[in-house]
């Protein structure tokens, strides 16, 4: 499975309505690749929400990743998962979901995304990019520069995250990014099948040439 330029994260009980619908509005504007962040939500309730999501995915062609938790990933049939510094190691949730797995891992640098490669990720996650109001407790941004020292040290997708709205795509992939993770920018504002189609067009514009 390859990995998508754009990756919608849909915040389970974070949005500021459904979040089944705000992932049905994104399949419907193009979106390909959802991931899905269970944080502090009970354990039946992400497991319930993430298989309605799971199933539009794949109504829809498109790929689902759970964040963090391996085990809804694999309750729900989802095609991988993507983990942060303190969650599961890449190779642990690799061998937990098996080779055929999509896995991502979060990097704030070069040599964290060198690690995660070498530990068998698919993908990285760079951030924070920007400021973004959709995580708290986060370092200062990093900015494009990070984006470029990381897809220098690499050979697999680098995907940029926090802030980045469709005006910052071009600047983005120019810095050596394959594609971007939104929350906000689809997920809170009124029409997240619109701002989908905004991203997947600018991701196809941008990356035309690249």
């Amino acid at each position: 499975m390859p990995v998508a330029r754009l990756h919608v994260i849909i915040d389970v009980y974070a949005e500021p309505g459904d979040p089944v619908a705000v992932a049905q509005s994104a399949l419907a504007g193009g979106a390909r690749w959802l991931q899905v962040r269970c944080k502090q939500v009970p354990d039946r309730a992400a497991y319930e929400t993430a298989g309605r999501i799971a199933e539009l995915c794949r109504m829809n062609g498109a790929d689902i990743v759970i964040n963090d938790r391996a085990d809804i990933a694999l309750a729900v049939g989802a095609a991988g998962c993507h983990v942060g510094a303190l969650d599961l190691s890449v190779g642990v949730v690799r061998r937990v979901m098996g080779d055929a797995a999509l896995v991502g891992g979060t990097a704030r640098d070069a040599a964290t995304a060198r690690r995660l490669q070498d530990e068998g990720a698919d993908y990285v996650g760079v951030g924070p990019i920007y400021a973004t109001a959709s995580k708290t407790g986060l370092p200062d941004p990093l900015g494009p520069g990070v984006i470029q020292a990381v897809s220098a040290a690499v050979d697999i997708p680098v995907i940029a995250i926090s802030g980045v709205t469709v005006a910052r795509v071009p600047e983005l992939l120019d810095a050596g990014a394959y594609g971007v993770a939104v929350i906000g920018a689809i997920g809170r504002v009124a029409d997240p099948r619109a701002a989908t189609a905004e991203f997947v067009a600018a991701l196809a514009l941008a990356g035309a040439d690249r």
